[in-house]
């Protein structure tokens, strides 16, 4: 075990399309970090960087004291396991565990104590003599997470290991990797674009953006306290609602009034190198705001208001999650009437259920609310707003959350 330093780190392609730029970041002894954020965003190239598996253009990596920048992968003293398993198919689930072990010339009762130990662990005892043919997706994962296992090493890296498995098996085995890490406790980067998956296994997540850390926090903190708009955007499902409008003084109130974006462009959501379109990144809109009067209006909490009084006949964003709209006022909390809106689809979960709803100058608003009999779509609903949780932010693709700015966060613009 040991620590993972990552300092100035910067990746260059060929043609110039810098991938990774100037990431810094240590992954302490024991932790369990995840590095996550839309396709493109620099997090898999990080992490075979850390592997050896792509030279870094600059910068330094340490694993424990060493600087392993021109060492060979097989003597970085960690295991990577990859999104495709990467097993032999003509070896049995033994030989496929056992194999690196023998390349390294161990002694034959020190390999079958360490593949047994592995399979226990992992619940592949009953499944040694099969081929890889043979087995589920996840017993092919479990596989491939006993074969990195059996190494001993300083750290494990996980690139996107559960994208190919199906929604259930990717649920059990995030579960079962959760364990496999508070039992071990061996130190742990692990990759993914599944904001869900972050959320769930890091002891901490880095969002990146652009080959860059936009924020790196425990994940409640992140999905709290979002340090900027991309971050907001990024971490939670369904994701946040923005709103744009203006900051305004009325009979000496401090209010948000809802407006309108005129001479819209649509700005990220752009391409990754290869041309793919890179869908998973969050899309916002841009303009000149007009506030016409017809939007509504929300009082500012008195927690934001001597900051945002430096905001007023300005332009910000609102930001509200889905899950802090309510169709009723929240007894033990600070919650405010929106007033009406149209319901115009309802999407049942069991015990929640999403509504898509249109204000008067939005027409894609997402609520999350309790499961609630009765409801008509096209129908006029009521729904409130939790005034504890909404954020504001500043314009544009990754503007800074203003109701943290009398905070400190772990962020890069």
């Amino acid at each position: 075990m040991a620590q993972v330093d990552l300092e100035n780190i910067t990746k260059i392609f060929p043609g110039g399309v810098k991938a990774v730029d100037c990431v810094d970041l240590a992954i302490h002894d024991r932790e369990f970090v995840v590095l996550v954020g839309p396709s493109g965003c620099g997090k898999s190239t990080t992490l075979r960087m850390v592997a050896g598996l792509e030279e870094i253009t600059d910068g330094i990596i340490k694993i424990g004291q060493q600087v392993v920048n021109n060492v060979p992968p097989k003597n970085r003293n960690i295991a990577m396991v990859f999104q495709n398993y990467a097993l032999y198919p003509h070896m049995s689930v033994y030989k496929n565990m056992a194999f690196g072990l023998k390349l390294r010339k161990m002694p034959k009762a020190e390999i079958h104590k360490r593949v047994m130990e592995a399979a226990k662990i992992l619940d592949l005892e009953h499944l040694l003599e099969r081929k890889p043919r043979a087995l589920s997706g996840g017993q092919r994962q479990r596989v491939a997470v006993g074969r990195a296992i059996v190494r001993e090493p300083a750290a494990f890296l996980f690139d996107e290991p559960l994208s190919n498995l199906d929604a259930k098996l990717r649920v059990t085995t995030r579960a079962e990797l959760k364990r496999l890490h508070h039992r071990l406790q061996t130190t742990t980067i692990y990759v993914t674009h599944d904001q869900e998956e972050a959320m769930t296994l890091g002891d901490r997540i880095v969002v990146m953006r652009d080959g860059r850390i936009q924020q790196e926090d425990t994940p409640l903190r992140t999905y709290n306290k979002p340090v900027n708009r991309f971050v907001a955007g990024f971490i939670g499902m369904p994701p946040m609602n923005f709103f744009d409008g203006a900051i305004k003084a009325e009979d000496g109130e401090i209010i948000f009034e809802e407006g309108q974006l005129t001479n819209v462009r649509v700005v990220g959501g752009g391409a990754v190198p290869e041309g793919k379109p890179r869908s998973d990144e969050p899309k916002v809109r841009v303009g000149q705001l007009t506030v016409p009067g017809t939007g509504f209006k929300l009082p500012v909490p008195e927690r934001l208001r001597s900051v945002m009084e430096g905001w007023v006949g300005r332009h910000v964003v609102l930001g509200i999650r889905p899950e802090h709209f309510h169709l009723r006022a929240v007894e033990d909390g600070e919650s405010v009437a929106v007033g009406k809106v149209k319901l115009n689809v309802i999407e049942p979960l069991g015990n929640d259920m999403d509504l898509y709803l249109e204000t008067a100058l939005h027409d894609h608003v997402v609520a999350r609310v309790e499961a609630h009999a009765g409801l008509q779509v096209g129908s006029q609903v009521h729904v409130h707003v939790d005034l504890g949780k909404i954020h504001f932010f500043e314009p544009g693709e990754t503007g800074m959350n203003l109701s943290l700015v009398n905070e400190s966060a772990h962020a890069i613009a």
